[in-house]
């Protein structure tokens, strides 16, 4: 099944800014967190969401798909099934010259070097809190690790690997074909030691010659405090373990950040909304307003229209580096009653008379003025 465009998974256009693609992922992941959408295919939508914000928001992986889309252009040699033929320079053309005639002149890979075990990935959902303050768990992983009856090498105890016979140790073997083009020498990796140049001939009862276990690791985290939805954390050696001695690899912890219920964060900035009384953005009043820590005072100032927006200076999130304390924004909405008494009612007509005979103000009156000036000129 083919990738959709990741500018139509996140709704946006190409021209769009950082901050546009932004907006659009906090939407489209709150809407389809699997934590709270309950949709069959949500997690499959918030995956998809997450890869093309992963892709946009960088500028070097945005250009290069604005450029080749979900290609990847160091495939091409689409009839050699899409293999990557090397780096740089002519490695490519060389590899094929290598597979028909030889390749005598081509550095091998050692077999028995120590080389590092692969890395893992770990996905990790935590509340909006602890994201904001950060937290010490435990996470417990599969991965395999070297075995402890053998220590790696395969060989039952108090036996050796041998040299491999027919490689001779090089972990590779020649296959000589005729052709019409001559003899042609083949060099494949050799089936009987699986490339490695040797042979187990009497193998751990444990590992069953792998030299490696599949167990369950407990690992202790860290969550530094500030984290951000879709960043991850590096776990140097927690990864799988190495072959031939090497060293482990590396364990990345993503983090997925549960929407909160009223807060909405932007960097390192949260945002909310508070609904008031029309008596008191009129009349002004201190009123009590959730913060991440408890609650704290905001004095409304008498007067005050809807949309307002108060800073709350250093109460928002830490920067995950450390770079200080980012803020906390109230955005209040007046509320418009909808069930109002006869003397509610007969009130709101008195204030209504007191106030003139016409409720808007000649600043508003000015403003649609010039708005029924604009469509009659039209």
């Amino acid at each position: 099944m083919s990738k959709r465009d990741y500018y139509e998974v996140l709704g946006v256009s190409k021209s769009a800014s950082k901050d546009e693609i932004k907006k659009a992922y906090r939407k489209l992941s709150k809407q389809y967190h699997p934590d709270i959408n309950k949709e069959p295919d949500a997690a499959d939508k918030f995956k998809e969401i997450a890869e093309a914000y992963e892709v946009l928001s960088d500028d070097q992986k945005k250009a290069h798909y604005d450029q080749f889309g979900h290609t990847d252009p160091n495939q091409g040699f689409g009839g050699f099934g899409g293999a990557d033929f090397g780096g740089g320079g002519f490695g490519g053309f060389e590899d094929i010259f290598n597979t028909f005639f030889g390749g005598g002149g081509s550095r091998r890979r050692d077999p028995n070097a120590p080389r590092q075990g692969a890395d893992l990935q770990y996905t990790m959902t935590v509340s909006f809190e602890e994201a904001a303050f950060g937290k010490e768990t435990d996470i417990e992983i599969p991965r395999e690790e070297t075995c402890d009856t053998c220590h790696g090498s395969g060989a039952k105890p108090g036996t050796n690997p041998e040299t491999c016979q027919h490689c001779h140790g090089t972990g590779q073997i020649n296959v000589e074909q005729n052709t019409p083009f001559g003899r042609i020498v083949n060099r494949r990796t050799c089936h009987h030691c699986n490339g490695t140049g040797k042979e187990i001939k009497h193998k751990c009862s444990t590992c069953g010659g792998n030299g490696k276990v599949q167990k369950r690791k407990k690992i202790h985290i860290k969550i530094p405090a500030g984290i951000d939805d879709g960043q991850q954390l590096r776990m140097a050696g927690q990864g799988e373990a190495g072959t031939n001695g090497g060293p482990a690899g590396d364990l990345y912890v993503v983090f997925h950040v549960r929407p909160h219920e009223f807060f909405e964060r932007d960097g390192d900035d949260i945002y909310c909304e508070m609904p008031i009384t029309f008596v008191q953005a009129a009349l002004g009043d201190e009123i009590e307003v959730p913060a991440l820590k408890g609650k704290v005072k905001l004095k409304i100032p008498a007067g005050t229209q809807t949309g307002k927006k108060f800073r709350l200076k250093g109460k928002g999130i830490p920067n995950v580096r450390g770079y200080g304390v980012g803020d906390q924004y109230i955005i209040v909405r007046i509320l418009t009653p909808t069930k109002l008494t006869d003397k509610q009612k007969q009130l709101l007509k008195d204030f209504a008379d007191l106030s003139g005979s016409s409720p808007i103000g000649d600043h508003e009156e000015s403003f649609f003025s010039k708005v029924k000036r604009a469509f009659k000129s039209e």
